[in-house]
């Protein structure tokens, strides 16, 4: 009827369902080809994630373990005792430290390699003083702040 102003919902029944449109099977095969191509490219990009250089705890125990191991050995080189090398690198561990020097001493043993002491040199600290012996020729003359 013209005039008539229906209320919204009116002529809907509730509980009716709607119908289906018809499967299409290449409509399926192409969701489940994109579904598929984004989950691989978000598995290569999650995989990338070690190439931005965050450690997880155990590269950084690894790493810690290389370098105490790498002290022993240099220690070892340079004809240091074990206590000493501990003394002087408190920080790395006692047990990788002792791996290093012990590893580092049967390779020297096998191989007859001489160790290289450590010998100090100047320290910068404290720079060589050459005193220069005064004589008539290197006397320099007063000068004043005008000439």
């Amino acid at each position: 009827m013209p005039g008539t102003v229906r209320a919204p919902g009116a002529g809907i029944k509730f509980g009716e369902k709607t119908p289906k449109e018809p499967s299409n099977p290449t409509r399926t095969i192409m969701r489940h080809t994109a579904l598929t191509l984004g989950l691989l490219i978000m598995a290569s990009l999650l995989a990338g994630c070690d190439a931005l250089g965050i450690e997880t705890a155990t590269q950084v125990n690894a790493r810690k373990e290389a370098e105490a191991r790498a002290i022993g050995s240099a220690c070892r080189y340079a004809v240091r005792g074990i206590e000493e090398c501990f003394a002087s690198n408190p920080k790395a561990g006692k047990a990788a430290v002792f791996a290093g020097w012990k590893d580092m001493d049967q390779y020297m043993r096998d191989n007859a390699v001489v160790g290289m002491p450590n010998t100090p040199g100047p320290s910068r600290a404290e720079p060589e003083v050459i005193e220069e012996i005064e004589t008539p020729s290197n006397k320099a003359a007063p000068r004043s702040r005008n000439s």
